[in-house]
């Protein structure tokens, strides 16, 4: 009689645990963008979220922690617990750069999150104030060499991509300029935008429209060839400095140690939502190119990128502290 009832009741526990694992998600989703509203991570978190409440029949909630160029928000989403309701939506940097630049980094990219998927990636685009002087990347190395460290370069942040295209492209060049870093990128552009800097290296998404307008001269793209958005605009490589072929990229995580199937269920979220066409339609627009990849691909290009990165900031010298 015991033995029945111990049965039945080990019977009855399974039963819950795979109910409970096969109701996921029971309550909202939070994604965690360790930068400021209005840039391109958060962009792609809400319009990937909006997508991901529709599959997964639960609210998906953006929640904007930024601070130490994606560190904070990054350490928040280490801490929480890996059940499949806290995933972190960030950029290069948190993923590749930070562990370099930051000697008190409050996580471990490589160790703390289960990689999820490399969302999207675009190159920067080297762009200038209409009224700085030069209208080619030549003109600008000779403007560089003629007034060494004096021309201001905005960042989103120190460590940020487009500073380390910045200090990449001035170790190509053999030049320097005078980085000038912001809290983000929407007020790096704002004051780039009032010629309160001069240059900076843009993700193409952001910098699309004001080139368009005028307000900004495009003076080549990092890419390997040229955007399908800036069909005029040449290659770094083009101009004659090679080796500064740099892609932004955007990428999904999570708490290490989720379940296995709650991590399968996110990835096929994220990436049903990626390829949803009016998603890919509009980040393609932008001049992004889709990824969706899985995750033992994003852990291997993830693992290539610190490499690359680390020896551009060592060899540079760089701190972010």
């Amino acid at each position: 009689m015991k033995a029945k009832r111990l049965l039945l009741g080990l019977c009855v526990g399974m039963s819950v645990v795979l109910g409970v694992q096969a109701a996921y998600p029971e309550r909202p989703i939070t994604i965690v963008v360790p930068f400021p509203a209005g840039g391109s991570t958060d962009a792609i978190a809400r319009a990937v979220g909006a997508k991901m409440s529709a599959r997964l029949g639960q609210p998906v909630i953006v929640d904007n922690r930024p601070g130490a160029t994606g560190a904070i928000g990054a350490g928040m989403v280490k801490r929480a617990a890996p059940d499949g309701y806290t995933v972190l939506a960030a950029s290069i940097g948190v993923y590749a750069m930070n562990q370099w630049l930051q000697k008190k980094l409050p996580y471990d990219p490589s160790r703390d999150f289960d990689l999820l998927t490399v969302a999207v990636q675009a190159p920067n685009v080297l762009v200038v104030h209409p009224a700085l002087p030069v209208n080619t990347v030549p003109e600008l190395i000779a403007h560089l060499k003629k007034h060494p460290g004096k021309l201001a370069f905005a960042s989103s942040g120190n460590g940020s991509s487009d500073h380390l295209t910045a200090e990449l492209f001035w170790q190509k060049s053999g030049t320097s300029g005078l980085h000038v870093p912001y809290k983000g990128g929407g007020p790096a552009i704002t004051d780039l935008l009032g010629g309160q800097t001069s240059a900076s290296f843009v993700n193409v998404n952001t910098a699309l429209p004001h080139i368009r307008s005028g307000r900004l001269k495009a003076l080549a793209v990092t890419s390997e060839r040229r955007s399908v958005v800036l069909p005029k605009v040449p290659t770094l490589g083009e101009t004659g400095v090679p080796g500064v072929e740099v892609y932004s990229w955007q990428a999904f995580a999570a708490p290490k140690g989720l379940p296995k199937d709650v991590k399968a269920k996110l990835h096929g979220a994220i990436v049903a939502a990626l390829k949803e066409p009016e998603v890919s339609g509009k980040l393609l627009e932008q001049g992004f190119d889709i990824v969706a990849n899985s995750p033992e691909q994003f852990k291997a290009f993830q693992a290539l990128e610190q490499a690359r990165w680390g020896k551009v900031i060592v060899d540079g010298k760089i701190t972010a502290d």
